[in-house]
This record gives structure tokens, sequence and C-alpha cells, in this order.
């Protein structure tokens, strides 16, 4: 038997390949629509891709089971739990095999059971792998987005991301119920999620690549909690903000991802087409700002705040130094589907740097805007500010006075960059950043901040 991890620390999402030696097969469980890391490893390994599947319809970046399947011939393996609602629309070719749960899909020597475990989403399936050769005793269970280490899948993204009002509790009790299957196994069983820390699909997701049950049942909060209206109050107080580009992923990997063939390429522009978005790092932007552009800083973050500030038909031209960065940028991009770079050209040499200020230096009436997300704020934030977040900043520019200066911050001075740059495009023309953000003030000015109990 072989296991494989990818980790893809943009989504800090995980996808796998399971191969069964003796015969040389292959499964992916969740790709990523950028498949050439799964060809790369299987051809290394010397093993032939004959399966794909997924654990559930995924909202926070674009599937690759198409991709994978039109490249490899690969059969797909979907769910066919929950209702008309969550049904593949694609599922319908001729590649496509649908799964109710107890469906037993067999890779070689290996099989990998499907077990409906529904919350996160209705049609969630997670799968159980047994390598017969070796012991009857499952080994390992690919679980999605339903349990994570440390956490489990937030069963609110359907009301809070793509309308379906009315959802979220029903799917916190529904979760609650699937949580009980898993008294059946083992604390030996390998516990693969499909999601690490940094993802908006739960609120404390550990870094942790794989766990135990046994681990879980000892540490991970929702798995101490037996009671049901208890467990229902903790999963939905204190989520994230779901990004605004989950209902278009939602939407895009029901109907069926476009199968691109290979990742974009991105062309160097003598003239730039569309809207410029600066992706060089945070010290560049600030140093030398070009006017008129947003800025995204390449890093942590860049595909999610694309996928939240970035519209899907309104093309882009990327500001960046190199075309080695500019491929990277609009790969990350693909992964969530904006398939929108038209190009590249590199900084103008002419821009202005962008102002910065001391906590210390703030007037008394300084309109101070805080970009940071909700429990961020709730934590600790200064006395007076106004709360918006980065990603609902574009929607709500009638919030703010155009006729004071503005200051705004985050909590170390990424998201603020942003935030400065999005104010300027949008005729906000005095806008300063708060140097090094919430954790500068509260080492600097601390009698500024304000701890909510």
């Amino acid at each position: 038997m072989i296991i494989r991890n990818f980790y893809d620390d943009p989504l800090a999402q995980a996808s796998y390949l399971v191969g069964c030696a003796a015969t040389g097969q292959a499964i992916v469980i969740d790709p990523l629509r950028d498949i050439r890391p799964y060809l790369q490893t299987a051809e290394r390994l010397g093993l032939q891709i004959v399966a794909v599947t997924e654990t559930h319809i995924h909202a926070d970046f674009l599937s690759g089971s198409r991709e994978l399947s039109a490249e490899t011939g690969a059969k797909m393996y979907l769910s066919d739990e929950g209702d008309a609602l969550w049904k593949y629309e694609f599922a319908r070719e001729a590649d496509s095999i649908l799964m109710k749960d107890g469906h037993v899909i067999k890779i070689g020597n290996l099989t990998l059971r499907a077990i409906h475990t529904p919350g996160h989403t209705p049609e969630h399936m997670s799968f159980l792998l047994t390598d017969h050769p070796m012991s009857e005793q499952p080994h390992s269970l690919f679980t999605g987005d339903f349990l994570f280490a440390g956490d489990v899948g937030r069963p609110d993204l359907l009301e809070r991301a793509a309308n379906f009002i009315g959802t979220m509790e029903k799917g916190a009790r529904v979760l609650f119920t699937s949580l009980q299957l898993l008294r059946q196994f083992d604390d030996a069983l390998l516990i693969w999620p499909a999601h690490g820390a940094g993802s908006a699909c739960g609120k404390s997701l550990g870094g942790s690549p794989v766990t135990s049950l046994g681990y879980e049942r000892r540490t991970n909060w929702a798995l101490q909690i037996s009671d049901e209206e208890r467990f229902v109050d903790e999963v939905l107080a204190g989520q994230p903000e779901p990004p605004i580009y989950f209902k278009e992923m939602k939407r895009l990997n029901k109907v069926g991802p476009t199968v691109l063939g290979e990742m974009p390429k991105v062309t160097a522009l003598k003239e730039p087409v569309g809207r410029l978005i600066d992706v060089r790092n945070l010290d560049s932007i600030r140093a030398n700002y070009q006017p008129g552009t947003l800025a995204i800083p390449e890093g942590p973050g860049l595909t999610n705040w694309a996928g939240w500030l970035l519209a899907y038909d309104e093309p882009v031209t990327l500001i960046t130094e190199t075309q080695t960065a500019a491929d990277a940028v609009a790969r990350d991009m693909a992964t969530i589907g904006l398939d929108v770079v038209a190009g590249w050209i590199p900084p103008s040499p002419n821009g202005s740097p962008l102002p910065q200020s001391a906590c210390a230096a703030l007037p008394s009436d300084a309109y101070v805007l805080d970009v940071r997300g909700i429990n961020e704020y709730r934590s600790e934030h200064l006395i007076n500010s106004i709360h918006i977040p980065l990603g609902y900043l574009a929607s709500r520019l009638d919030e703010i006075p155009r006729d004071k200066p503005v200051f705004v911050h985050c909590a170390s001075g990424r998201r603020s960059l942003t935030a400065a740059t999005l104010l300027r495009t949008a005729g906000f023309n005095d806008v300063t950043e708060i140097e090094g953000g919430i954790a500068r003030v509260s080492d600097v000015c601390p009698g500024l901040v304000f701890v909510e109990a």
C-alpha cells in the first residue's frame, strides 16, 4: 500500500494518492485542478491512476477530478447522496460512477468504502481504506471536511456562503449524528483530512497532516461533547467569515469545472489589459506603489484575497518582476477558477511610497479602519475604530468618510496594504497604514487597545 499526501499551502488543502504496489493501480482523492503533481508522483512510483474521487462538492477550490479523468482515463467516483440541490450535474458523463453509502471502490488489493458523513454538506462522503493482504482491520479514513485534526467541518457554509437560509442549525445536528459513526472504529485508525490550519472550512484546524482517531478522541473539542444542543451551539459559534467566492466554487464544482488540458500560460504584455493587480512582495509594493493598482501581495493569503476581491468575468494584468512569479500567481488563481489573467507587466520605476504612520502619531479624531476578521476584532481592537473585514470592504465603501484622513490596520500589515490600495483605487486619496498592525499597536501603544470580556 502506498499513500502520498499533497498539500497546497495557499489553500491549506490536502489531496491524496493511494496506490496498490502489487498491481500498480492508484486512486486520487480530492485532487486540485493542477494535476501535474499526481501525474509526476504516479510515474515516479510506477503507478497508473485508474480512479479519482472526491469527498464532497467543494466550495474553497476548483476540483481536478474532471481534469485528471480527461488526462488519464480514470473513472470518477462521485457521491449520489444528498438531495437534488447537491447532485453532481456532470455525473452523467460515461466515465462517472455514482456512489451511495457503503459503495466499495477496489484499487488492486485495496478497498475504499464510502461512508456517508453529512453535516458539512449533505452529500459528503468519507473513505475507509483497508489493505486486505495485510489485515481486514481498516487502516485509514479519508475524512474530507468531516473531521479535521483538532476540529470538524463547519456546517454553516451553505447558509452563510451559498445563502441557503435555515440550513446551518440543521447541518450542525446532522454533523453531530455523523460523528457518532466514528464509535465503531478503533483508536488506531489513521485520519487524513482535506484541510489544515489556515482553511476557512473550520475555526480551529490543526497543522498536522495526519492524525489518529484515538488522538482526536482525546484532544478534538468536537469529540469531547456528548450533548447535541451544546454541540450545535459550539460548532456554530466563532466561525470565520466565509469568502464570497465559495458560492461560485460550489456552483462550478457542481456543474463541472472546465477541463484546461494544462495550467494557464502567462504572457508578458507591452500594455496592460483590464484591472491592474500588484502581486509583488510587501516591501516592494510599499516602496514603489503603482498608482491605480490593487495590491494583493505574494505569499500566504494571495489565493484567498484574489477570490474575495476579483471578479470571475474581468481580465486582470499582474504587476510582478519575473515570468516565474507571474506563472505561480496565475496557477494559484486558477485553483479557484479565476482564469482571468491576461498577462503581466513589470513595475514602473516612477511609483511612489505608500504612507505609513506609527500609532503614537495618530490624531485624536483619526478615522481608524480595522480590516481584520470578526473573531480577531472581538478579541481586541482600538477604541473607536470602525470594523469592516477586508473581504467586505469593496461593498461597504459608502460607510467610510471621504472628507477626512483614513488610517487602516490589520493584524500585522498584509491585509492593511491591500485595503489601503483598494481605497485608493476607489478614490480615497488620504489613506495611511498604521505600521505593523494591531501587533505593533499592542506593543507600542497598549493604552489604545480595548480587550473585550
